[in-house]
Formats: C-alpha cells, sequence, structure tokens
C-alpha cells in the first residue's frame, strides 16, 4: 500500500542526497551524480536530477514540512 508518508521520506531522502552533491561539487568539484551517470547512462544523471527537483518541489509545497 503507497502512502504519503512514504512518498515524504523519500523525497526528504532525495533532496539530502541532492544537496550533499551540491556540497561535494562546492567543496570538491566532484560531481557524485554525474559519476554514477558517467557510469550507467546520460538519462540516468538526467532522471536522478528530476527527481530531486521533483522531491524538492513536493516538499516546498507541503504544509506539514519543516526543514
Amino acid at each position: 500500500m503507497f502512502s504519503i508518508a512514504l512518498l515524504k521520506m523519500f523525497a526528504i531522502a532525495l533532496v539530502m542526497v541532492g544537496s550533499l552533491n551540491w556540497g561535494l561539487v562546492g567543496l570538491f568539484d566532484f560531481n557524485a551524480v554525474q559519476a554514477i551517470g558517467a557510469v550507467t547512462h546520460v538519462s540516468i544523471t538526467k532522471l536522478i536530477y528530476l527527481l530531486v527537483a521533483l522531491s524538492a518541489l513536493f516538499l516546498a509545497f507541503r504544509r506539514d514540512t519543516y526543514l
């Protein structure tokens, strides 16, 4: 059974991974998502970025989410 709580937990996890990735880019000029995508396929990298962006929007417009 699918629930909003599970979706919210998944979205928070993706936003955390995205923020850690930006931290790595800023500190060490290393993009972990791009490194994973280079090994597999470029469309996987784009999919990860899209999921992180959608997760951030989902959390931004939820009234019960405070980060």
